[in-house]
């Protein structure tokens, strides 16, 4: 009885273990899920970070590499953007500053730049978004702006 006991643990360690590796890779999964729904559905990031193709759809090859904005002021407002820059990867960002920047609504302790809209995701929210982000393959030349 007690090899059998030994056994019936050792199924138990393992088979708790592996729900566990299942669990936390359901989470991060559904992370990454959320963070595609909040760039794509919610905040619409595409609309501006992915350059259109001459019918004006995005151009799925560069999605969410930057782009320069197909729309400007009627009025000079100053510092305004006139390409975004590329969110696909972060590349160049590290995870604390995306998350600060995403929290806070400010890049390097000024406000982001217009027409970007200076969000204020809360941190699960910002980490799902990163989460996202970090899974899309960079441009292969990046624009050098942030």
């Amino acid at each position: 009885m007690h090899k059998l006991g030994k056994r019936v643990s050792a199924c138990l360690l393992i088979g708790v273990t592996c729900g566990a590796s299942i669990l936390i890779g359901a989470a991060a999964e559904s992370k990454v899920e959320r963070g595609k729904y909040l760039v794509e559905r919610a905040c619409m990031c595409a609309d501006c970070h992915t350059p259109m193709t001459p019918k004006g759809e995005p151009d799925m090859t560069k999605w969410l590499h930057g782009s320069p904005l197909f729309f400007s002021p009627k009025i000079k407002i100053p510092d305004w953007v006139e390409e975004t820059p590329p969110l696909a990867g972060l590349a160049g960002y590290t995870d604390v500053q995306a998350l600060q920047m995403l929290q806070t609504g400010l890049k390097d302790g000024k406000p982001l730049r217009p027409p970007m809209p200076h969000f204020r995701f809360n941190r699960e929210d910002a980490e799902a978004i990163v989460a996202y982000l970090r899974t899309l393959k960079p441009p292969a030349k990046p624009s050098g702006k942030r």
